[in-house]
């Protein structure tokens, strides 16, 4: 199984529906056989150029290890659903698991 690393950036207005999406997509990744190392969520930000006539939106992150179905399944459901502006899946040589920058400094604040 290989190493990658998920950001999402979600409507504005499906918030609230976060939570349910981050463990939808966990419930797939699980019952693939590959696991969770790092979830975050960092909350609502400025977008760095308006995608849709929204300026800001929820981002999220996740540190997973599956394999290339499952990672499949994971994309096909990015593309079809609408509260998700954007996507990109980045693959990792290893599993990182302490907190990512973006955590560190709302820690600090």
């Amino acid at each position: 199984m290989r190493h990658y690393e998920v950001t999402l950036i979600v409507h504005p207005d499906q918030s609230s529906q976060v939570s349910t999406m981050i463990d939808k997509y966990k419930e797939i990744i699980t019952t693939g056989g590959g696991s969770v190392h790092r979830e975050e969520d960092w909350g609502r930000k400025h977008l760095a150029y308006p995608i849709n006539k929204i300026y800001k939106a929820h981002y999220l992150m996740l540190n997973i290890e599956c394999d290339q179905e499952t990672l499949d399944k994971l994309n096909y459901n990015f593309r079809f659903n609408d509260a998700i502006l954007r996507n990109l899946i980045i693959s990792r040589s290893e599993a990182i698991t302490e907190p990512s920058i973006m955590m560190a400094t709302t820690e600090e604040k």
